[in-house]
């Protein structure tokens, strides 16, 4: 198979090379006296004498139950964060605090967290969002208060488009599914010339966005899906609709849901012996799939991605070995989830100090729309992820179709592999 062409911009860096584990943590000390450094000269003439007391920033997550996978990772991603500016001195003295709920997946739970946090926890801003349908079941809850929201996990495209970006406090630090339909369909469609595509999905807001957003897709490009197949979570086996799929000529599979669902239709597919390709969106990437499936039936299913590990980006290497040390090797439910909200929290930040002490949430809001620099991130470096018009920080040239190998998320092109350690300039739609 031939290399996919350049999908970035700018100067290539040098070669990958090897970081330890030394020249890491060497890396994030200079990190945090670098970071230190900024903020002191971006606070300017902010930099009152401050009371010291904790700058709360909710967090809502799935911690529970079936999409905990990403849920704690997007937790501890956020924590290791907090854990770096406070030890870099805070917000002009002042450290920030998690202030956590757990939203268990469902939206009764989201909405009830939501409420929560902005009318009675006193926080500043949120970190919010795994599963889609809880987000939408949230959204007017910060939307009416006017607070922010940084969403570093839920991709359902409707999330940032049930208000207008110049009305709305809603940002997003993940590939929103209306990219990742259009690159599934770019792979899948116009480069591998596949022209039968099922769709499997759960029943869920996520699923039936998946299902919209491939199938507007495949209909841009003269084409329906030959078979789409819907599913309640918790279903044990997906080998019946599998099997519709087979019976229909299926020459490419897209699958919809969360982690479960994912493993679920992995091994269907396994005790089938179809090797039919398979694509799907972040989801499959989770730990949690390669624990309940194996790797020999994971081997060569294909997924987008945001980032996939590699030693080409320092801040990335970092990053993932600070993690380790604090909650184990092997622990990482989602690489996206936790380096997604490790950057979502970076960029609240220095959101905060760009504000100039009005720390409203139209002030904030306002910063965030107008960066005055760029920020070099774990997932990428944000030159401006956000605009008045814009509330998405990424775009198609800014995702990679990742592989399972060997147990492992490689990328599926070597010249995706060589360009890792670019800066994505983000496009205009």
């Amino acid at each position: 198979m031939t290399d996919r062409p350049c999908s970035v911009s700018a100067a290539v860096r040098p070669p990958p090379r090897r970081i330890d584990a030394c020249m890491a943590h060497r890396c994030a000390r200079a990190m945090s006296v670098v970071l230190a450094i900024v903020l002191a000269s971006a606070s300017g003439p902010a930099a009152a004498a401050s009371s010291g007391a904790p700058i709360r920033i909710g967090l809502i997550a799935p911690l529970t139950g079936s999409s905990a996978d990403f849920g704690i990772s997007m937790q501890r991603g956020a924590e290791l964060a907090v854990a770096q500016v406070n030890a870099a001195g805070g917000y002009l003295g002042r450290p920030l605090k998690l202030v956590a709920r757990d939203d268990r997946a469902d939206p009764a739970a989201g909405r009830a967290a939501a409420l929560d946090i902005v009318e009675h926890a006193g926080v500043l801003a949120t970190v919010g969002f795994c599963n889609t349908g809880v987000a939408m079941n949230a959204l007017d809850v910060f939307e009416s208060h006017r607070q922010v929201l940084m969403v570093p996990c839920a991709q359902g495209t409707a999330v940032t488009r049930r208000t207008p970006a110049a009305d709305s406090f809603v940002f997003r630090v993940a590939p929103s599914d209306a990219i990742n339909a259009a690159f599934l369909a770019g792979e899948i469609v116009d480069r591998r010339k596949l022209a039968r595509v099922a769709i499997l999905a759960d029943t869920t807001g996520y699923g039936d966005g998946g299902v919209a957003d491939i199938s507007a897709q495949l209909r841009q490009r003269g084409l329906a899906p030959v078979y789409v197949g819907r599913f309640a979570l918790g279903v044990v086996s997906l080998r019946s609709l599998l099997e519709a799929a087979r019976a229909a000529g299926a020459q490419a599979l897209v699958v919809y849901t969360v982690g479960p669902g994912e493993a679920a239709a992995v091994n269907a597919r396994a005790a089938m012996r179809w090797d039919v390709p398979y694509f799907a969106p972040w989801t499959l990437s989770f730990r949690s799939v390669l624990d309940a499936t194996g790797p020999a039936a994971l081997e060569g299913l294909m997924m987008t991605q945001s980032l996939i590990q590699d030693s080409a980006n320092e801040s990335r290497t970092s990053f993932v070995l600070g993690y380790a040390r604090k909650w184990g090797a092997g622990t990482m439910g989602s690489l996206m989830a936790a380096a997604q909200a490790y950057d979502a929290i970076q960029l609240l930040l220095r959101a905060m100090f760009a504000s100039h002490g009005d720390l409203s949430g139209t002030a904030l809001k306002k910063a965030l729309e107008q960066p005055s620099e760029p920020y070099r991130g774990v997932v990428s470096t944000y030159d401006h992820p956000f605009s008045a018009a814009d509330h998405e920080a990424f775009s198609l040239n800014m995702i990679w179709l990742g592989v399972w190998r060997g147990g492992e998320i490689r990328y599926v092109y070597a010249s995706d592999a060589h360009l890792s350690g670019a800066v994505r300039h983000k496009q205009d739609r």
